[in-house]
């Protein structure tokens, strides 16, 4: 499925580590926990950047949102240990805050009416069936969204 979608590789995450096989790339996108974020910065090459959607935020977003200077403190020391890695490594590390923006909804609407880009929709429930699911997801391993038909 991941290669019909397009993926160069396809990594086995059950019995392949993704930092043993990639290497050298510009540009990593973090959405999993702190374990994987670390693993990131191994596989980018020098002048690299790490963007992470799941933490530790970082002190250009704290000024960017304007926050108090304790609070930026604060967010400051968070996020110390992983920047301090990747600028040993010669990387970047920025975290991104997604905000929905009219502009960008648009493009990306556009992206989707073009069929540039699509949803992997795995199972389709009608709303009577919203705990089946719920179950569903929690178990695990959807490939894809699953969606709540509400009409």
């Amino acid at each position: 499925m991941v290669k019909r979608l397009g993926a160069d590789i396809v990594i086995d995450y059950k019995k392949d580590d993704f930092e043993d096989i990639l290497r050298d790339y510009d540009v990593v996108l973090n959405s999993q926990d702190a374990a994987t974020l670390e693993k990131s910065l191994h596989v980018l090459k020098p002048g690299g950047k790490l963007i992470s959607i799941s933490g530790p935020p970082d002190p250009d977003l704290a000024t960017q949102l304007g926050l108090p200077w304790f609070v930026r403190l604060v967010v400051t020391l968070l996020s110390a240990g992983v920047r301090r890695k990747a600028r040993q490594r010669g990387v970047s590390y920025a975290f991104l805050i997604m905000r929905a923006e009219g502009k960008q909804l648009g493009e990306i609407a556009s992206l989707i009416d073009s069929g540039k880009i699509g949803a992997v929709i795995d199972r389709i429930f009608p709303f009577d069936a919203t705990n089946a699911a719920l179950d569903y997801v929690a178990a695990g391993r959807a490939k894809g969204k699953v969606v709540i038909k509400v009409s």
